[in-house]
């Protein structure tokens, strides 16, 4: 154990790490989204790629549980089920490509996709087809894809629900069981490919606290009126976490 903590407080950009912990925490609370866009370009420029997710994925897996009853009353459960069974797919897929990119690119890769992905969500293009059931399966493989590969899996989900008819509050229902089910779909492959990285793991839990005092402040102000001012204000909060990766 004190070796864990020695490790724990020698991992590069600790302070930086907490603070997007922190506004992460906030962000997924209120909105049901925009964690992972906010601590992987932050992770991805301190830490190798595998031990950034596996950082993020400890973390996410219990801060949003708070909220885990009210996602599951309000949320679309067999929806969240169509995406996660994408996202079965998806997830090997992007950990594959994980695995083939240099690990001193990683930051700069994550950053550059969540930029670009903040961009496609701030010029409001939105998927305007019928929500089937194939269109599920298959956004929920391409976040599962993102989620392998740089951590983020929810940008797909969030740009076909924000066109649809849904009620705000369902949508962030539905983001909260498909996100919770691909952190938990992803730790399961970790666990079983021996990648879970100790010191990742002893930090991520000790941060989770941290995380679930956020996610509760940020569920705690969550007003549907608001939902257009907060969503500004996270993505500036996304877009200052990316571009301070790429400087990091």
């Amino acid at each position: 154990m004190p070796d864990l903590f020695a490790a724990a407080l020698a991992l590069p950009g600790l302070w930086w790490l907490t603070i997007a912990i922190i506004a992460a925490g906030v962000v997924r609370g209120f909105a049901g989204f925009g964690s992972a866009m906010i601590i992987m370009p932050v992770a991805g420029s301190v830490l190798d790629p595998f031990v950034a997710i596996t950082f993020l994925i400890v973390v996410e897996c219990w801060g949003p549980l708070i909220n885990f009853r009210d996602a599951w009353r309000v949320g679309q459960r067999l929806d969240a089920l169509r995406l996660l069974g994408g996202a079965l797919v998806g997830v090997p897929m992007g950990l594959w490509l994980l695995s083939l990119i240099n690990p001193s690119n990683f930051g700069w890769a994550v950053s550059l996709v969540v930029l670009f992905l903040l961009v496609i969500l701030m010029t409001g293009w939105r998927y305007h087809g019928r929500i089937r059931s194939h269109t599920l399966v298959a956004v929920g493989g391409l976040g599962g894809l993102l989620g392998g590969f740089v951590g983020v899996p929810g940008p797909p989900v969030i740009i076909m629900y924000m066109a649809s008819t849904k009620s705000i509050a369902v949508i962030r229902a539905n983001f909260l069981l498909y996100l919770l089910g691909i952190d938990i779909l992803m730790l399961i492959i970790f666990i079983f490919s021996d990648l879970l990285n100790p010191t990742a793991v002893f930090v991520g839990l000790l941060m989770t606290p941290i995380y679930i005092i956020a996610n509760a402040i940020g569920a705690y102000f969550f007003n549907p009126n608001a939902e257009v001012v907060f969503r500004r204000l996270a993505y500036l909060v996304i877009s200052t976490s990316a571009i301070s990766g790429l400087l990091m």
